[in-house]
């Protein structure tokens, strides 16, 4: 009897000190439900869940916050106010009380919603883990900074996080490392299977739109080393053909004075290597032009192309732009 007592008693202690979760479990589903009862998420977002390969539990983490896309900069600072003067294309208001995409028309970087919105779901549903998930989580993510993260555009993501939300650098981790990096440690791969049935999909669209603005640099870093070399040879042809032309110059007051002073057989003697020297000249001046144009022509090929970065730039440009008083 004494047994059965025990028994009791250790079952019904569990029982007490499971309330408090049972609880908090429940008014979450209750407040969940809640906010889901009538709501039907627009195509739009259905398709970018859909595109994301969303599981259901993280559909769920999205739906439960009524995802919305808006369009123009304005419009989106009013529900993303936070960092004015940065450039942000996603926000999600805790607790569960919102995310908000910002709309990008430029086909060139197609994938950067579903990117955002992903993040932004990741940021829901790190909320959602309970201590001791979070504990083991954030463990495992800066585990992964510190000793297996490669990519340099990561690290340099992070580090900006560093200093624009440095209360929160790990829920940005969580955020980023799903969405952005390709090659994860099991654990966190394994983890990230909660939200993605093929998280490759996702990486796959942040790489897309991120080498249309890495293929651009590097064509422009490109660009810079060839003009800034035919630069160089220009100026040292300038110099090499101004020293020319001074001989030149010399070497024809001389033929003159021998011409002028009847010093017929040298001057004849002298003509031939005068004129080699002229034809070495103007073949350098011909040069000279060529390279010139080629420079001029590098010069309007990298105006172009610097001009796509900023287009590509403006595109994802939501900080807030002064405006012109009446």
């Amino acid at each position: 009897m004494k047994r059965i007592q025990k028994a009791f008693n250790v079952v019904l202690a569990l029982a007490l000190l499971s309330l408090p979760f049972i609880g908090w479990w429940r008014a979450q589903a209750i407040e969940d439900w809640w906010k889901l009862r009538g709501y039907t998420p627009p195509p739009s977002i259905t398709e970018l869940a859909q595109r994301d390969t969303m599981t259901p539990q993280a559909t769920h983490d999205f739906y439960v916050n009524h995802p919305q896309l808006i369009n123009g900069v304005s419009n989106f600072r009013q529900d993303c106010p936070e960092s004015e003067q940065a450039i942000v294309l996603g926000c999600y208001h805790p607790v569960q009380n919102g995310i908000f995409v910002y709309v990008v028309n430029d086909t060139r970087l197609n994938g950067v919603e579903e990117v955002t919105a992903a993040h932004e779901m990741l940021h829901a549903a790190y909320d959602r883990l309970s201590s001791g998930d979070k504990k083991y989580i954030d463990g495992l993510l800066e585990d992964y900074y510190n000793k297996d993260l490669t990519d340099q555009r990561i690290k340099d993501e992070i580090n900006g996080y560093k200093k624009t939300e440095p209360n929160d650098v790990v829920n940005e981790m969580h955020s980023v490392f799903g969405t952005e990096a390709s090659d994860l440690p099991a654990p966190l791969e394994n983890y990230y299977k909660r939200y993605f049935s093929d998280r490759s999909a996702v990486v796959s669209l942040a790489d897309n739109y991120q080498e249309a603005f890495t293929t651009r640099t590097t064509e422009l870093d490109a660009y810079k080393v060839k003009l800034d070399d035919l630069k160089g040879k220009i100026t040292s042809e300038e110099n090499s053909l101004q020293k020319q032309l001074n001989q030149i110059n010399s070497d024809r007051a001389r033929l003159d004075s021998m011409a002028n002073g009847g010093q017929t057989d040298e001057y004849n003697a002298a003509v031939p290597g005068f004129n080699n020297e002229v034809d070495i000249y103007n073949q350098g001046v011909k040069q000279l032009q060529s390279d010139i144009s080629e420079y001029n022509s590098l010069v309007s090929e990298y105006n172009s192309l610097a001009g796509e970065l900023r287009s590509l730039q403006d595109s994802i440009d939501t900080r807030l732009a002064p405006q012109p008083a009446q």
